[in-house]
């Protein structure tokens, strides 16, 4: 071949070479730069896969089938990439849920004050009991299943400091209460105390059956320990009426769903509304699904301008038994979804849904949504929780500020719409990480899937205020590791409750 045809070839393939090298560095840059705008408007809406799936989901229907499957595809990758495998149910054995074990109501009441108990075994004498009961009276349901109909039970005799009246079984699981009704109990007294008892809703409309225990007005300081509550809508609601029901407990319940919940109104197992001064503590709470309405569900909330009140030591599953439905749930949260005017404690002087009130030790799991959300809640603490398979911690408009101190959040801490928040020793997730299915916080433990949380990998000791226990039963000390727990263990092995 000439040297000069030669030449030319070889001209011709350096400049398409060149062509090629600029066109790729073109596409490279192109690239970076789409995937830097990509990067900027993730960050700036803040939502995570998650949530961008529904999202674009909803905005989808009714299109053209091209946009509904791409659309569909694109869904499917953010679950892939942001949710936890299904694999099956998740051990149940948890040291703070309801226990068959004997009555603690006698030991809690000082012995000069306790009575002998008053066996009942039928509902009118049920009723009957509750209308003449007086400080320091213990009622105690005999053995059976009993069927409670309209009207609602009522509770109103007024208990007295060191003397509260006592409604109970003397082991969990010895009492079935099946209610067919809107509420099972309305406790209007005070100093009450529910135990052992279990309560289950079986309306066949879903919306027939709201709570089990509907507690309002002059009903301080009521006391709901070792219960398990099972289908209704809100199984523990608090709300005004004329005043608010301060000084509440409920500890050691288990608090579910056997199904998804087929209403529009509210779901949440603990509904808290204008409140101050509840206690939350060591809880078992699952399986909150909503079917119907706006799909949008919490496991616990405090709204309404109350203050100072605790959820500590609880474990909240969003998704147990009940996988894979539409729907957004939310673990814990401080403001809910808002509170209307005129139920607003201090009629909206604050503008605060919530005040100085605190999150600490929770285990929240498997949550569509956020693990925590704050609306409009000032001066929160939020302190050695452990998140796993959630979007994280969302801090709400301009009334929210909170101290975010030693979390393990699978999944972002943010503030929104001018929500504030300090954070320090967290171990997080980083939002881009999450569409590209990075979760460095998984791989802290052996198997989060099937709620293993033994340590693969712990995380460093951080300082911390001594002498708090951790959800497993730990007293810690000066220093201690982010998360609910330094050890795992204790909390898959026996009783820790204090």
């Amino acid at each position: 071949m000439p040297s000069s045809t030669l030449r030319q070839r070889h001209g011709r393939e350096s400049s398409l070479n060149r062509q090629l090298s600029a066109g790729l560095l073109a596409a490279v840059l192109l690239g970076a730069v789409i995937i830097g705008g990509v990067a900027v408007a993730l960050d700036r809406f803040g939502r995570t896969p998650r949530e961008w799936a529904p999202y674009l989901e909803r905005r989808a229907l009714n299109h053209n089938p091209l946009i509904t499957g791409s659309v569909d595809l694109a869904a499917a990758w953010l679950r892939y990439a942001d949710r936890l495998p299904w694999e099956g149910v998740r051990p149940t054995g948890w040291a703070g849920a309801a226990v068959g074990r004997p009555s603690l109501a006698a030991e809690r009441v000082p012995p000069r004050q306790a009575r002998v108990p008053r066996l009942i075994g039928t509902v009118p004498g049920l009723r009957k009991a509750l209308q003449e009961a007086q400080a320091g009276d213990v009622i105690e349901m005999l053995p059976g299943t009993y069927r409670l109909e309209y009207p609602t039970v009522g509770v109103t005799a007024n208990g007295a400091a060191g003397a509260p009246i006592t409604l109970r079984a003397a082991r969990l699981g010895d009492v079935v209460f099946q209610s067919n009704g809107v509420e099972a109990f309305k406790v209007s007294g005070p100093y009450w105390i529910f135990e052992n008892l279990v309560l289950q809703g079986v309306c066949e409309d879903h919306s027939g059956c709201e709570h089990a225990f509907h507690i309002v007005g002059g009903a301080d300081h009521i006391i709901l320990r070792n219960n398990l509550l099972m289908d209704f809508n809100a199984h523990i609601k608090v709300n005004p009426d004329g005043k608010a029901p301060d000084h509440g407990l409920v500890e050691y319940n288990t608090i579910t769903e056997t199904s998804p919940r087929g209403t529009a109104n509210p779901v949440t197992p603990i509904d808290i509304v204008a409140a101050s001064g509840w206690r939350i503590a060591a809880n078992l709470i699952t399986d909150f699904v909503k079917s119907g309405g706006d799909n949008v569900s919490y496991g616990a909330f405090a709204k309404g301008a109350g203050d100072h009140n605790v959820f500590e030591r609880n474990v909240v599953l969003c998704e147990y038994k009940l996988r894979g439905q539409a729907g957004e749930r939310i673990g814990l949260s401080f403001g809910g979804g808002g509170t209307g005017p005129e139920f607003l404690r201090d009629a909206g002087a604050s503008g605060n849904e919530q005040i100085s009130s605190i999150m600490r030790d929770n285990l929240i799991a498997f949550c569509s949504d956020d693990g925590v959300y704050l609306n409009r809640a000032a001066e929160t603490v939020i302190e050695h929780n452990t998140m796993i398979d959630t979007a994280g911690i969302d801090s709400r408009f301009p009334e929210s500020s909170a101290e975010v101190i030693n979390n393990i959040v699978d999944g972002v801490i943010r503030q929104r719409d001018g929500g504030a928040l300090h954070a320090a020793g967290n171990e997080e997730s980083l939002l881009l990480g999450l569409f590209i299915g990075w979760h460095p916080a998984r791989h802290l433990f052996v198997n989060p899937a099937r709620l293993d949380l033994r340590w693969r990998a712990p995380p460093t000791l951080r300082p911390t205020t001594p002498g708090s226990t951790d959800l497993c039963g730990i007293t810690r000390g000066t220093v201690a590791r982010p998360g609910a727990f330094d050890d795992f263990t204790p909390c898959l092995s026996g009783d820790t409750r204090q």
